[in-house]
């Protein structure tokens, strides 16, 4: 109990001072309380995000290890089977407080605070470090078709690009406060903003937007309060499915914007993965220390 509470008030201490109303909670609707098909807790300490990488065929889970912005050391990831069964509790070692987790062309991508790790897949060593300088606690990651990679800042109110190995901003200001989630979905990206200020001043409520590649313009998707946002994923029908971290709740937002409430899981599921062929989908419970599956298979 003392290393959940120790997680939540370093993932959210600094955001929590001078908050203005916001709505917190999806619209009110009968959820059921889902029953998971399967549940991983060997080796699982803190783990923020989930993410199947379609090539290999494995899931890997990012593992904090401790405080979510501390640089102790102790992140890792973790590899599973697809029917959750533990590859390698340790597959990588030595990272901070790795998050967001995304793959391209046989490399796995990490945001690790201030900088992305990419990971070579088929042997599990790191391949390099790269730093982005002003970064303050990156949090999820998405890469595109075309490699680039796209990561969240959600102290700093900011999405940063990497492209040919290069980083630059790629959006930033008041209209995401405290981006979470990022999703590459054709020439846009999707963001989950959790609305809230940063660094003191006021508030806004949580956002599920689009921004276009091109031409940076912003356009709100969601058409209702989504709670508290983490992780974002397409449905494979034109829509998205979100994590309400805060309310444990997982939040369907369909591709007109009406929201709705699909199931309540268990406390804090944080950056989940959604396989639309299979129906299932993948959730970091990061309070509770584990993995668990669940059917979306009746996903309409």
């Amino acid at each position: 109990m003392l290393k959940y509470l120790a997680v939540v008030v370093a993932l959210f201490t600094p955001v929590v001072q001078a908050q203005a109303p916001r709505a917190a909670a999806p619209p009110a609707q009968v959820a059921p309380t889902a029953p998971a098909v399967w549940t991983v807790t060997e080796g699982m300490d803190s783990p923020e995000s989930v993410y199947f990488d379609p090539i290999s065929g494995f899931v890997f889970v990012s593992q904090i290890g401790g405080q979510a912005a501390d640089r102790d050391g102790n992140g890792r990831i973790s590899k599973l089977t697809i029917d959750g069964k533990v590859v390698a509790a340790d597959w990588v070692k030595g990272l901070n407080a790795p998050k967001g987790l995304r793959s391209y062309q046989g490399t796995l991508y990490a945001a690790d605070l201030d900088e992305v790790v990419a990971i070579d897949i088929a042997s599990g060593r790191v391949t390099s470090h790269l730093k982005i300088e002003g970064a303050q606690f990156l949090n999820d990651l998405a890469t595109a078709p075309d490699g680039t990679i796209y990561t969240s800042d959600s102290f700093a109110n900011r999405i940063y690009m990497i492209k040919d190995g290069k980083t630059s901003v790629f959006f930033e200001g008041e209209s995401i406060l405290l981006p979470n989630g990022v999703l590459v979905d054709g020439n846009r990206l999707i963001v989950a903003s959790d609305g809230r200020p940063a660094r003191g001043g006021g508030g806004t409520p949580a956002r599920l937007v689009a921004i276009d590649v091109s031409s940076r313009q912003l356009t709100q998707i969601a058409d209702q309060a989504i709670g508290t946002p983490d992780g974002v994923e397409k449905d494979g029908r034109g829509g998205f499915v979100v994590s309400d971290v805060g309310g444990g709740r997982i939040v369907h937002v369909g591709s007109g914007g009406a929201v709705r409430v699909l199931m309540q899981v268990d406390r804090q599921p944080a950056d989940i993965c959604f396989i639309p062929e299979k129906g299932l989908l993948l959730v970091p419970h990061l309070g509770l220390n584990r993995v668990s599956a669940y059917s979306l298979r009746d996903l309409k």
